[in-house]
């Protein structure tokens, strides 16, 4: 039988002091329905005390009670369990629960029986995940006290394994969680959310970043911030952080190490690119040796986090670069290619202007060797019927003209095919316009003559006006040639010429055939046919008019037709401005 001493008294222990709650205790449960058991239980372990923990006692007094009781609080260390209670099996019935239903795999039990004849010692350890086997009667305060502490012991051990298994679990997740990050911003703040979630703390953290070759203490810049230090988040240096944390800031720079103080974390990271990374935490509670473990080793691979950032940084830098080069290739391409388009487009236009010189070829000098075989014809009626000399030396005089303005034709149209269609420069002089509609008008007089028509000039002296001389000269002799050919024969044409607000108006009307919508609506385009056709089966390149307006545009004037409509003739207006503009 045991010593008298080592026997579980029964006694009164509500005049204990109270526990100090500050202090972090371990939990057991005793689950038995003798209130004397529990009573004795408190009394034996009162001052029990194992690596400066105490002891929290948690009490029920039934199988049902425990199990609420192991469901509620899962931190519990160890359970002193009675087998028989309200069964002869409830106690093993609530090993099953806990080891199977709750999966709580951790807590050490230690099965008490009154009465181990109902629960055979053996039996039981084989086939229940029992701890430790006890009966009441030999359970005396050393042995109490012996296999609480082998139990708690093996729990604290399971607990870092677990704890252990964890972090590790919890390390490997943020690896590739903190490696897909592309910021070194978003990197800081994972470090702190992943580091509270490896501790399974609340704790306030700050990530600092020292570039590659800064050694001054200010060189720094906070990257994340948690709790108390989110608000230094952006801080550019350390002037903006607090005196203490400062300090703790420059000498982990200064020790290059991890420091773990009572409730304060140092981690000090050097990338491989030369980039220094210190990481402040603050905790609640002090760390265990598992959790400083596990913050070195999460530590460890932060180095490659960070680096990993710095090399999309370069290689996002990089690929940047390209991109503007192959930009200012892509622009220089298309510059290139707009050059070429725009030569292609000068290259069309010299060619189109070469057909418009031999349209105006084929045009204009139609008219003064229409006036120089008119003038020979005349010339040789007179001669045939002896007419005076002074009438034949006349006729020669016009044909002399005509020749004249058809060597200058040529000249001009020689230096338009050498300049470029639209770099075409005017020569401005003073000009007696009415001087020179009458001059067109009587060098066409044969051509009317021919088909019976007859050609009125009404132009008041002294109408004078800044334009180049040939090229208006030019533009009036389309006109009245126009209405020749497009007049019946004895038709009349009506030549005018007025000043009207600052400008000289030429207008040269016809009895012709007038002119379709259809032919206002075309009327100055390039080798365009008009649907009225010439009167005497003249023929017609399409390029008068368009030379007209083309001439008058130079001038900064404007031309325009009026027709009442078929067989009602038209009129032909060129406004000019009467000085030179300035």
């Amino acid at each position: 039988m045991a010593e008298q001493d080592d026997v579980l008294h029964l006694i009164d222990d509500t005049g204990a002091a109270p526990d100090d709650s500050s202090i972090r205790k371990w939990k057991i449960a005793v689950i038995d329905d003798d209130q004397a058991v529990h009573e004795g239980t408190r009394f034996a372990l009162s001052d029990y005390v194992l690596d400066g923990q105490g002891l929290e006692i948690l009490s029920a007094y039934s199988a049902a009670e425990g199990r609420e009781l192991m469901r509620s609080h899962k931190d519990i260390a160890a359970v002193l369990l009675d087998v028989i209670m309200e069964t002869d099996v409830a106690g093993l019935e609530l090993v099953e629960f806990i080891r199977n239903e709750i999966k709580n795999e951790t807590v050490r039990i230690i099965l008490r029986t009154g009465q181990p004849g109902q629960a055979p010692e053996r039996r039981v350890i084989v086939q229940y995940d029992i701890n430790d086997y006890k009966a009441k009667t030999e359970l005396t305060a050393d042995k109490l006290f012996t296999s609480l502490t082998a139990a708690l012991r093996s729990y604290q051990q399971l607990e870092r394994m677990v704890q252990t298994r964890r972090g590790l679990e919890i390390i490997i997740d943020a690896a590739s969680t903190l490696y897909d990050f592309r910021s070194m911003q978003r990197l800081a703040e994972g470090v702190l959310t992943q580091l509270a979630s490896l501790l399974n703390i609340d704790c306030a953290g700050i990530l600092v970043l020292r570039d590659d070759g800064k050694t001054t203490s200010e060189d720094f810049s906070v990257l994340a911030g948690s709790g108390c230090y989110s608000r230094f988040i952006g801080a550019a240096s350390s002037k903006w952080l607090d005196a203490d944390l400062r300090a703790m800031v420059e000498a982990a720079f200064r020790r290059r190490k991890h420091e773990f103080a009572d409730h304060r974390t140092v981690l000090y990271v050097r990338t491989g690119s030369g980039r220094e990374v210190v990481v402040l935490l603050q905790s609640e509670r002090q760390l265990s040796e598992t959790d400083r473990s596990l913050v070195e080793i999460f530590g460890s691979r932060l180095s490659i986090a960070f680096d990993n950032v710095i090399l999309y940084q370069q290689l996002h830098e990089a690929n940047t670069q390209l991109e503007d080069r192959v930009a200012q290739r892509t622009r220089a391409l298309m510059q290139a290619n707009r050059r070429l388009s725009a030569q292609w487009l000068r290259l069309q236009r010299a060619n189109g202007f070469k057909n418009e010189i031999l349209g105006t070829v084929a045009h204009d000098l139609k008219n003064p060797l229409g006036v120089i075989l008119g003038r020979t014809e005349m010339l040789t009626e007179l001669i045939s019927t002896g007419t005076s000399k002074g009438s034949i030396t006349a006729q020669i005089d016009h044909i002399r003209d005509a020749t004249r303005r058809l060597t200058s034709m040529v000249d001009h149209l020689i230096s338009d095919a050498m300049a470029d269609a639209f770099d075409i420069t005017i020569r401005r002089e003073p000009v007696d316009v009415a001087a020179l509609v009458s001059d067109v008008a009587e060098a066409n007089q044969p051509l009317a003559h021919n088909k019976q028509q007859t050609i009125t000039v009404s132009a008041p002296p002294n109408i004078v006006t800044m334009c180049d001389t040939d090229r208006v000269r030019e533009a009036i002799d389309n006109l009245v040639s126009n209405a020749i050919k497009y007049s019946p024969i004895g038709g009349k044409i009506a030549v005018t010429v007025t000043h009207e607000d600052d400008s000289t108006v030429i207008r040269v009307a016809d009895e012709g055939a007038g002119l379709s919508p259809e032919d206002l609506g075309r009327l100055f385009g390039r080798f365009q046919r008009l649907s009225a056709k010439p009167t005497a089966g003249e023929s017609s390149t399409g390029l008068g008019l368009s030379i007209v307006k083309r001439i008058i545009d130079m001038h900064g004037g404007e031309v325009t037709a009026e027709s009442a409509g078929p067989n009602k003739g038209s009129t032909f207006t060129i406004v000019l401005p009467a000085a030179e503009p300035s």
